[in-house]
């Protein structure tokens, strides 16, 4: 592993972490110090990487015992790191209690790591170091208006049954088809794995930063998330409620960047999602991510957008050698929206991809449902239930070097889905002034996708692009016998890189022995 580095704005915090620990000695008790009149900082640290600089009834050593003593308000503050927390067989950190916040105080030093290894070398890529017990992370479970910020979370994998492998979960109920939880804040947050797996039945880390049957409002800022079997990001089981912001993630090289099944009512904004093997989904899946389908309309007024993929880079997901697990979007696509409606795509930034620069698609799911959903929100028909993608804009987005693998469909921008109100294309431009391209031909006039929107004839590619998308998403053989999309050759996990920490960690929190 390659050493870890200070990022040069840490380095004041650093001063500070490294005088307190000097000054050990000097410092009083803080349990002593501060009555229970209102919010307390509870402390942790368990020596593993730097020296605790004090001892006292108020410091824990580990994150667990600090959050089960924790009431609504506090604070539980972590000192840098290497935590290999375990508190149950689900959760390394299990939190139920509603308004804690659990702050590290450097990112890139406290280290939440869900393997067997050490602390000299955290998130271990050796195989024999890896616990396969199938816990999560970090897991909010219920709680509302809990924050997490500030540090790393790492190689927590999927067991044998398929349970766990989310390193930071706010879950508000599982599998439910409820809301069960409401309002929650991660920011300056790593969510990664130095271990994976070729094998996609094989234990791995799963998901990144995670949400799922919860409302907010909410806000995902600062993050990074890399080398996830199934995505970097995940909001899911929310339809058109969900009511959270992401600005300034950065996902790679996992199946998908972001993930949005059964969700709507958010934004992405300002972010960067590259070298995964898709870069953004939002897609409707009969499971038990209920209620299907993905909705992007606003409560109240389905003519109206609530879901914002706006202003991101997006290039080169074309990495079939990204880990995954499961179902997966078609490699080399940008965006991808699969049996989703109501969204709007605008103002991104989309190069490098092989497949599709923005793709929009019908989708036929073969699951068998859950008995708490019978093809809610699709088309029954024999075998599946199709989920139709409609009344989605895509606007105003620059393109380059897309479509370059060559293959019949592959283009800028594509659309299958002949439903209506139908999905809905202007304004989008190649850099330079270069021709966009697309499929079918001239998507932008009237004739075709174009203004106005919902009222265009809806031409779409039912036919080729639909047997394509199959061929890339590696679902059946392609319809073009030398057409030809990346395949699997090996395993490519990025490396674990030092992330931007929270300048004054500090700032807004009651007096503390760390913060003296």
């Amino acid at each position: 592993m390659r050493k870890r580095l200070i990022p040069r704005r840490t380095r004041p915090l650093m001063a500070l972490l490294g005088t307190l620990a000097l000054a050990a000695g000097g410092l009083a008790p803080a349990a002593a110090a501060y009555e229970r009149g209102g919010p307390q900082v509870l402390l942790v640290c368990n020596g593993s990487t730097v020296a605790c600089p004090s001892s006292s009834a108020q410091q824990y050593g580990t994150i667990q015992a600090a959050v089960d003593a924790a009431r609504s308000g506090d604070w539980v503050l972590v000192w840098p790191g290497v935590y290999h927390e375990k508190a149950t067989g689900e959760a390394g950190v299990l939190i139920t209690t509603p308004g804690v916040h659990l702050r590290g105080l450097d990112r890139n030093r406290v280290v939440v790591d869900g393997s067997n290894g050490s602390a000299a070398q955290p998130c271990p890529a050796d195989p024999a170091l890896q616990d396969t017990t199938g816990r999560s992370g970090v897991v909010v479970s219920k709680a509302d208006d809990v924050s997490i910020e500030n540090l790393t979370v790492c190689n927590y994998l999927s067991g044998g049954s398929g349970s766990g492998g989310n390193e930071i979960w706010w879950n508000g109920g599982d599998g439910s088809g409820q809301i069960g939880l409401h309002g929650y804040h991660g920011a300056y947050l790593t969510a990664t794995s130095g271990y994976g797996a070729a094998d996609p039945n094989a234990s791995m880390a799963q998901y990144g930063i995670f949400a799922s049957n919860a409302t907010g409002p909410a806000e995902l800022a600062h993050t990074y998330a890399s080398n996830m079997g199934d995505s970097d990001y995940y909001v899911g089981a929310c339809r058109d409620i969900c009511g959270v912001t992401l600005t300034d993630a950065h996902g790679q090289n996992s199946a998908i960047g972001f993930s949005g099944t059964n969700s709507g009512g958010y934004t992405i904004k300002d972010s960067e999602f590259d070298h995964n093997r898709t870069g953004i989904v939002a897609n409707s899946l009969n499971n038990d991510d209920a209620p299907p389908p993905q909705n992007g309309s606003c409560p109240g007024d389905p003519q109206r957008s609530c879901t914002f993929i706006e202003r991101n880079f997006i290039h080169d997901n074309n990495n079939a050698n990204a880990p995954l697990s499961g179902l997966a979007g078609a490699v080399g696509a940008g965006i991808e929206i699969s049996g989703g409606h109501g969204d709007t795509v605008r103002g991104n930034r989309i190069q490098q991809q092989g497949s599709w620069g923005v793709v929009l698609h019908d989708f036929p799911d073969s699951e068998t449902p859950p008995p708490l959903s019978s093809c809610q929100g699709g088309t029954q028909l024999p075998g599946v239930c199709v989920f139709t993608s409609y009344g989605n804009v895509v606007a105003a987005n620059e393109f380059s070097r897309n479509g370059f693998f060559g293959n019949p469909t592959n283009a800028d921008v594509a659309n299958e889905s002949t439903t209506a109100p139908h999905n809905c294309f202007y304004g989008n431009h190649g850099t330079g002034g270069a021709a966009l391209t697309s499929d079918p031909d001239s998507i932008q006039s009237g004739t075709v996708d174009g203004p106005p929107c919902g009222k265009g004839a809806g031409v779409g590619d039912d036919q080729l692009l639909f047997a394509e998308l199959v061929c890339a998403a590696g679902f059946g053989p392609c319809p073009i016998p030398d057409a030809a999309y990346p395949q699997r050759t090996g395993l490519d996990l990025a490396p674990l890189r030092t992330q931007a920490s929270m300048e004054r960690p500090c700032t807004g929190l009651p007096r503390n022995a760390f913060c003296e």
